[in-house]
């Protein structure tokens, strides 16, 4: 067989995936309010995938044609071997782009490493830049050891570096301006995302939804000019992103909720155990720790992501703004 496989990687709906998000922890540094509880239970413990076993499915995923890989947890800085992760998937034939999703908050000490293992770029969350407003809505965290992981992405050049700010009504809504000027003074690549029904918390926060279409009214009349729609420069991310006229700033807005990408999905996810997950809205999924475990050849790997690929459903489950369950996951048979 060919070291890459020319044959694409399609569901039974025609979408080809290019698209391979690595899950490589399943806890978190910081307890936002929309993602887990008040009272949080200790997060199960779980038996994460050495590196070698995110590298192997990676490495049977670039041998189908994808060529975009994300690592994304829980919070990934937490592994003390993410470096060897990222240099292990970054240095696989076919692999084009290698990103990270962070909070920010351990970023200042390993960012310039994790450049120099292949990290290309990285996406960072934060919901406020008030001090007090962030660690509220955290419960633990310190907006100064984020605004030192911005600061140390921008430094390592891992460009570009896209701020991701989700927006909740009544709580950060109203800084909808000051993060657009903070992103354009601090050369960020502004992401607004939509609240979305995962898990309890995020159920009970989706009565402080913002549609994406208000989010971009308040754009529009902030920057007081028209919204054209661009292509990302980098990413095969669900963001629609715009120009903000003449000025030639871009701002994106990822609605999973208001006005669903499913249609257009190109990704899967492969969480810290080992299990594929073809849709985050719903639990589709298929193990592939028992292949791990018994070091199955490349061959034998790449099959059984194929099958798993035609189990991947039309759409996620979430509420529409409307109220009606967004569900087409029979469409096709």
């Amino acid at each position: 067989m060919s070291e890459c496989n020319a044959s694409a990687l399609t569901d039974r709906f025609g979408r080809r995936i290019e698209y391979l998000r690595l899950s490589v922890i399943n806890r978190c540094n910081l307890r936002c309010f929309y993602c887990r509880p008040a009272k949080d239970r200790v997060t199960p413990r779980i038996e994460h995938l050495a590196p070698d076993g995110f590298v192997r499915v990676a490495r049977a995923f670039a041998r189908l044609g994808v060529s975009r890989v994300r690592l994304t947890g829980g919070e990934p800085m937490l592994r003390r071997d993410l470096e060897s992760i990222v240099e292990g998937v970054a240095t696989l034939p076919g692999i084009k782009d290698v990103s990270l999703s962070t909070n920010g908050y351990l970023l200042d000490r390993r960012a310039h490493r994790l450049r120099d293992a292949g990290l290309r770029r990285v996406n960072l969350s934060l919901d406020s830049l008030d001090p007090a407003r962030f660690h509220t809505i955290t419960r633990v965290g310190r907006l100064e050891r984020v605004m030192s992981g911005i600061d140390a992405a921008l430094s390592a050049g891992l460009f570009p570096v896209k701020l991701n700010m989700v927006v909740l009504r009544g709580v950060n809504d109203d800084e909808i301006p000051a993060m657009l000027e903070f992103a354009a003074a601090s050369r960020l690549e502004l992401r607004f995302i939509e609240t979305m029904p995962l898990g309890t918390p995020g159920r009970e926060a989706m009565c402080r939804h913002v549609p994406a279409r208000e989010i971009l009214q308040r754009v529009r009349a902030h920057a007081g000019q028209d919204l054209v729609p661009v292509t990302s420069s980098a990413g095969a991310g669900p963001a629609r992103c715009y120009r903000l006229g003449a000025s030639g700033g871009t701002v994106g807005v990822i609605a999973a909720v208001s006005r669903h990408f499913c249609a257009a999905c190109n990704r899967v996810r492969l969480s810290a155990s080992g299990d594929l997950l073809l849709c985050l809205g719903q639990e589709h999924r298929v193990s592939l720790r028992p292949l791990i475990d018994a070091g199955a050849g490349d061959v034998e790997m790449e099959e059984a992501i194929r099958v798993a690929i035609r189990r991947k459903p039309w759409s996620h489950e979430f509420l529409a703004g409307g109220g009606s369950a967004v569900n087409m996951s029979n469409v096709g048979g």
